[in-house]
């Protein structure tokens, strides 16, 4: 953007963020995001209180004919000639020679060499860009004073000729940086991170990591061929673009080459929030202060705190108040819309990320014919190769023939040289891959725990449940269930059977929570590189999506089933469909929700994750791709 583009006052706190990490500043004031920790609460609460003591500030020709003291809380100011703004916590002095008095929440530094306190330098940069709108607002200001809370101590700062001149070359600096449409790259291990409230979008150590690993640095195939520059249109993505899951939680194995510095997991393991899902039909939900309230009729069945959800998916006909979803826009938690069955339509969201050049990215890139393969086939090579890996953990007996053929697809779709034959080969390792999937189920025939054949008597005719049910009723009188979790093969839109019908719902779940970290990120998710536009679908999410399939959503079916948490008197069958019912999949959910909350180690970066944020940090290192900082996209693979 041309400076003519840029918001017009940089505000005197940014500029103290561009001297602490200019990483930080750019997420913060070119893509508008903002996420609290413990520290900005803090600061946040205590200059609310300041806030509320507003005073006003005497002009500066009339505090300097009269004399009198000035003693001001919560001042905003600007400063035409550099185009700053600062919010100033007090202005205090006289006679029109004031001093800004900044509260900070932590403790002064200490110079060692003389043995005194000194104020840190974003500190002194930020108490620079006071001065220097108080100046050009008529104040004459020769110092400034920084409040630390933590020791409850004030340090001075000389306004001086050397201070000005670094506050303004640092000023030059951030607007070039917001300027430039490009992400600073992170700090190099940096004491600022673990107490950064970004860390977890910014990934600093992940991002030099994956930037410096042997195999992804070079972005080249074993065969030399270049992932970037120049021959972007002829590179043919080998195994290096595979990672490898492993229990030990060091130097994980990354295809040709390894990261073997240690990578600090500076965000939490798992997320305190949680999705909420309302499947009651007639559900109303609105709102009361910062609670949401879900109301059946006229009862209130539940209250949900908003601060304590990170989505919200509604199923089937429930209703949504205005101003509840006015505030959970403005909480940025999504609302994801599905039907009755389990399709989902779409998401409600607040503006998120505000920031178009990575989406000017992933546009110009999505032309791109030798990007797209080359991304595409890592994606189904990865996909291929958790097909695999779940037959190895879970099949009662894995073919050899199997498993060879799978990891000769892998290594096909590899090498695939066009759109066509990379969808054969994915086309054709789904065939065998659900070919073998009824080996993973490990249910008796009805798919209720504890019957055996001799408690159940034959009844009726074979098509009443679909081809494979048999209406049956107990030997005590009771009906049983039609319905089976025998499995032939896959089949939707819609699912003809119980295996299906789980499936689906499973894979529409993962791309409801994949088109929301799409979102969260800034991509634009309809625009895939694998996944052709269509109107109405989600193509990015998909193509993320795909190394996930089995290894989220195939294993929520398998434990739904397996560990008897849904059973085949949790479906309904409406002609040909087959669903489940509202208690099915309430228990279901509660199958995906597990499996997503599952610690795995990370095959890069070697620290232990759920599968949630493990989905986030793929997205964000996507767009690393798409920002030039990684050469590769690393595929999440296990083993």
């Amino acid at each position: 953007m041309s400076a003519d583009d840029s918001p017009d006052y940089l505000p005197a706190r940014m500029l103290n963020e561009f001297v602490y990490c200019p990483r930080l500043f750019y997420y913060e004031w070119v893509e508008g995001v903002f996420v609290d920790n413990r520290e900005t609460v803090e600061g946040s609460l205590r200059h609310e209180k300041l806030d509320g003591k507003q005073d006003a500030l005497a002009a500066a020709e009339a505090a300097e004919a009269s004399g009198d003291t000035i003693h001001s809380r919560s001042v905003t100011l600007s400063s035409e000639e550099h185009r700053l703004i600062a919010k100033m916590d007090l202005v205090e002095g006289e006679a029109g020679l004031v001093s800004p008095v900044d509260y900070k929440r932590g403790s002064p530094r200490q110079n060692e060499r003389e043995g005194t306190l000194v104020a840190w330098d974003t500190d002194r940069v930020q108490l620079a860009v006071q001065a220097l709108v108080l100046r050009d607002n008529g104040y004459r200001c020769e110092e400034g004073v920084i409040y630390y809370v933590a020791t409850k101590q004030r340090v001075r700062v000389p306004i001086d000729d050397a201070l000005v001149a670094e506050t303004l070359e640092a000023l030059s600096a951030a607007r070039l940086t917001a300027q430039s449409g490009r992400l600073p790259p992170p700090l190099a291990d940096s004491p600022k991170c673990p107490r950064c409230s970004l860390v977890g979008i910014c990934l600093p150590d992940e991002t030099r990591a994956a930037a410096e690993s042997p195999a992804l640095r070079h972005g080249s195939s074993p065969n030399g061929s270049s992932q970037r520059g120049s021959s972007l249109h002829n590179g043919n993505g080998r195994r290096q673009q595979t990672l490898f899951e492993v229990d030990e939680p060091r130097q994980a194995v990354v295809g040709v080459g390894a990261v073997e510095e240690e990578v600090r997991r500076l965000a939490p393991a798992r997320d305190d929030l949680r999705p909420l899902y309302l499947n009651t039909q007639g559900l109303r939900v609105g709102k009361s202060g910062a609670v949401l309230k879900v109301h059946e009729k006229d009862k209130l069945v539940q209250e949900v705190r908003l601060g304590e959800i990170c989505q919200l998916n509604v199923f089937g006909n429930i209703q949504l108040t205005t101003q509840a979803v006015q505030s959970l826009c403005e909480a940025e938690v999504p609302v994801a819309y599905f039907s009755m069955g389990g399709w989902f339509y779409g998401v409600t969201h607040g503006l998120g990320v505000k920031n178009i050049y990575l989406r000017r990215e992933q546009f110009r890139l999505a032309d791109v014919p030798g990007f797209c393969l080359r991304l595409a086939r890592a994606l189904v090579a990865g996909k291929i190769r958790n097909q695999r890996t779940m037959l190895q953990r879970n099949h009662v007996e894995p073919p050899p023939a199997v498993l060879a053929q799978m990891k000769c697809m892998a290594e096909d779709a590899e090498r695939a040289e066009a759109f066509d034959q990379l969808l054969g080969i994915e086309g054709n390792a789904a065939r065998v891959y659900f070919a073998n999937f009824a080996g993973m189920i490990k249910s008796d025939g009805d798919g209720i725990g504890g019957l055996d054949e001799s408690d159940l008597t034959g009844e009726g005719d074979a098509s009443e449940g679909g081809s494979d049910a048999v209406a049956c009723r107990r030997r005590d009188g009771s009906q049983r269930s039609p319905f089976t979790f025998d499995f032939v093969n896959r089949n939707r839109r819609p699912p003809r059977d119980a295996v299906n019908a789980l499936l689906s719902l499973a894979y529409s779940v993962l791309a409801k929570d994949l088109t929301i970290v799409s979102h969260t990120v800034g991509f634009d998710p309809y625009l895939g590189f694998y996944h052709q536009p269509r109107f109405g679908r989600a193509a990015l999410a998909l193509d993320l999506m795909e190394p996930f399939r089995p290894l989220v959503a195939d294993s929520a079916v398998l434990s739904a089933i397996n560990t008897r948490m849904v059973s085949s008197r949790d479906f309904v069958q409406v002609g040909p469909a087959v669903a489940l019912k509202p208690d099915g999949r309430k228990a279901f959910f509660r199958a995906y929700e597990q499996r997503m909350d599952t610690l795995v180690t990370h095959p890069l970066f070697g620290y232990r994750v759920n599968y949630r944020r493990i989905i986030e940090i793929q997205a964000r290192l996507l767009e690393r791709v798409l920002r030039g900082e990684l050469n590769t996209y690393p595929v999440f693979t296990t083993r």
